[in-house]
């Protein structure tokens, strides 16, 4: 059942055609892409009525255009007396556009929509000079450009005190100044070009620089460590509080502690820790219930909706695209619930105005940074996307001297830190930490079988919480039942982490629990996914009985509201909502209400908030930015229910 048809490309509506259609004339050099955008209709609206059309169009040809515009030219717009929500949908072709590495002329234009003629027509340089890294090219009439430069990458400046430098894809500023032993400040310093951004062929001058290594600075390395410089009045105890590890392990990082902690000492920390946030009240807060309507947001959304891939895939056809690309199906699930958090932005009366951009991606490009030059960003609020972390980060850089925070959608790794991104979904290590530190807040006795082959396991074990008991797995997949049970206790529930996938090990671990439950409380606990725990060797009842819990970045919703978000859902979508379409709604609502708090959004991040499936509980990295610790407690109950944990 092709039910992402029924979303249709990149959008959720009926495609019906009535006696108001248009009729457009192909001229030469036109694409269905590039009629598509000229009325703001998709490529899949005008292959609905013109089937023809798949097999290519040609100069003269008569192409019927459907009415129902699926994104409008004109934004809906507020009366001041009656504010709602203006959604202005664009998803255009950039004015320019900045040539990335392993590029083609051909690939270029086929991004675009573009005939590879059109695309050396608007650049006549590409004729004599070719195609280059950092080149950037016009894609419209009348669009001027720089020209493209032929400075090597790397030139010895007359003084050794002064280097010049070529900017190539990829890099960051922050990559280049540790490159060169430097600040970032001291580089945007010395370069007011890249106070904005940094863009491929941007050429810069370091002055006092260093080369610290003889690898090249572009190739940042991320340490294992930062470095965290202590203020006055702060003491061990409260400074392993403030960052969550614990003091055996600040001591074990920085031998110098033994002899006390002094203000100005530098210590090395983790490099992906946040701060803890202490608050009086954790509860869940409704921030629908004090939004204003006073003064309108804008959100930018970049989706990778890859239409100009669709619209020339003449192999497959878009109907068996749409069966077999996981990744485009992802994009319009999500893309589906985030129109659904809209629409019940608009029914709540908030004063948003709204843009979507085709972020056109892969794993190592983008199109974002085209309209983030090419479009007006100053009276942005906050940017949703793209999907890929690297790209997503490259956004971030460009809007970082604006403030605009970037939010990420999916992305779980764990990457550099900026100021203005926010890693909304929950990292690996802070599920991890979140399962321990509720653990340790029931005053449980904690036991961790761990195999050999996860000694980052351990390590993380010993660095965050040294008052867990290990017990080691033989390289054999054995584990010994005594050596579990000498170190359960009576008075206190015996939580005990299972860090292995041998079978014979989580065997020998659930039989020795539930021997022991008739004389000790005992639970079963894992901090990360555990393919074993599938397997029918392993008896769904025996997990059962010992009550499997573990932590989970999304919960089980059958609440009212949650029933009626699926039954409108499946109203305007023919479908239930699955995980990625619930991911688009939380987060896109959450964005919004935030923004149409009396205050800034970063003031908001106090507040934990929660919707259907996901909990919004953001923190600051001592890195840079904000990483999101909204994460569930869940277990296995008797009844083959999974349940919240208190």
């Amino acid at each position: 059942m092709l039910k992402r048809v029924v979303l249709g490309l990149l959008v959720l509506v009926s495609l019906t055609v009535t006696a108001q259609t248009k009729k457009h004339t192909v001229s030469k050099g036109e694409t269905v892409v590039s009629i598509a955008q000229k009325y703001q209709v998709t490529p899949y609206d005008i292959y609905k009525v013109n089937p023809d059309a798949r097999n290519g169009i040609q100069p003269n040809m008569l192409l019927v255009i459907p009415p129902n515009a699926v994104f409008p030219k004109t934004p809906v717009k507020s009366t001041q007396n009656s504010p709602q929500t203006a959604v202005a949908v664009k998803i255009t072709v950039p004015n320019t556009h900045t040539v990335l590495a392993k590029e083609t002329l051909f690939s270029i234009a086929k991004k675009y929509g573009l005939e590879k003629g059109t695309l050396e027509a608007l650049n006549p340089t590409l004729a004599v000079n070719g195609l280059k890294v950092g080149q950037v090219l016009a894609l419209k009439k009348g669009v001027t450009v720089p020209k493209p430069s032929t400075a090597p990458a790397l030139i010895p400046a007359a003084s050794t005190s002064e280097i010049t430098y070529i900017v190539k894809a990829q890099e960051t500023k922050f990559g280049i100044a540790n490159g060169y032993g430097i600040s970032v400040d001291e580089l945007e310093a010395q370069n007011p070009n890249i106070k904005d951004g940094l863009p491929i062929g941007a050429v810069l001058k370091i002055k006092n620089g260093q080369i610290k290594s003889s690898e090249k600075p572009a190739q940042e390395k991320r340490g294992a460590t930062l470095e965290y410089l202590v203020k006055a009045d702060e003491t061990l105890y409260s400074l392993s509080k403030k960052l969550g590890l614990s003091e055996a392990a600040l001591i074990r990082m920085n031998p110098e502690l033994k002899a006390g902690l002094q203000e100005g000492m530098v210590l090395k920390i983790p490099d992906q820790i946040s701060f803890v946030k202490e608050r009086l009240d954790a509860g869940i807060k409704d921030l629908s219930q004090s939004i204003s309507r006073q003064k309108r947001k804008e959100v930018v959304l970049f989706l990778p909706f890859n239409a100009s891939r669709i619209q020339n895939d003449t192999v497959t056809g878009v109907a068996e695209r749409l069966k077999k690309d996981k990744f485009l199906n992802l994009t319009l699930d999500f893309y589906s619930g985030a129109m659904m958090a809209i629409d019940s932005a608009k029914a709540m009366g908030m004063n948003v105005n709204i843009r979507i951009y085709d972020s056109q991606e892969s794993r190592n490009s983008t199109v974002a940074l085209d309209y983030i030059k090419n479009e007006d960003f100053s009276n942005t609020n906050a940017v949703i996307g793209p999907f890929y972390q690297v790209n997503l980060e490259r956004v971030a850089m460009a809007l970082e001297s604006k403030n605009i925070p970037v939010i990420s959608p999916l992305s779980r790794e764990e990457g550099k830190g900026f100021p203005n991104l926010f890693q909304s979904t929950p990292l690996p290590d802070a599920t991890k930490a979140a399962m321990l530190n509720y653990l340790q807040s029931k005053n449980g006795n904690i036991i961790a079988i761990v195999s050999p082959k996860k000694q980052s396991m351990r390590d993380y074990l010993r660095d965050y919480y040294d008052g867990v008991k290990i017990v080691g797995v033989s390289d054999k997949g054995l584990v010994i039942a005594d050596s579990i049970k000498k170190h359960f206790v009576k008075n206190r529930m015996n939580y005990v982490i299972l860090a292995t996938e041998k079978t014979g090990a989580v065997m020998t671990t659930t039989a020795a629990m539930i021997a022991a439950q008739k004389d000790y409380p005992v639970q079963l606990v894992i901090l990360e996914p555990n393919e074993t725990l599938d397997y029918e060797e392993i008896p769904i009842e025996r997990l059962t009985k010992l009550k499997l819990m573990y932590p989970s970045v999304t919960r089980e919703n059958d609440s009212n509201s949650a029933r009626q978000f699926e039954l409108a859902y499946r109203k305007k979508n023919k479908v239930f909502p699955n995980q990625y379409a619930i991911r688009g709604f939380d987060l896109t609502f959450d964005t919004l209400v935030r923004l149409a708090q009396d205050k800034a959004f970063e003031e908001t991040l106090d507040e934990v908030t929660e919707h259907i499936e996901n909990k919004f509980d953001y923190a600051k990295k001592v890195a840079g930015g904000y990483t999101n610790n909204g994460i569930y407690i869940l277990y296995y109950d008797t009844d083959l229910t999974i349940k919240q944990a208190n």
